[in-house]
């Protein structure tokens, strides 16, 4: 039951991040995601995005904001 629900949040997870990826994209840069583990999500900007002094906002302000309205039960996003 817990893989079904594992596998359910990551599926949901990275439904979110296709919705913003072309935003990402525009910018040159793009996510990737890594894990969903105790309410945490794990991504890997790439591109542009990996590089960018903005890429914390966008991390917080973008990514984290989306997928928190969209999964209340996640508490945090974390670039590894």
């Amino acid at each position: 039951m817990i893989e079904q629900v594992k596998d359910g949040l990551h599926t949901q997870v990275e439904e979110i991040l296709e919705k913003l990826r072309p935003m990402l994209m525009a910018d040159g840069g793009n996510i990737e995601l890594v894990d969903v583990k105790d309410g945490e999500v794990f991504v890997h900007l790439l591109g542009a995005c990996g590089m960018c002094p903005s890429s914390t906002m966008t991390l917080k302000m973008g990514v984290e904001r989306a997928i928190r309205e969209a999964l209340p039960e996640i508490k945090r996003v974390i670039q590894v």
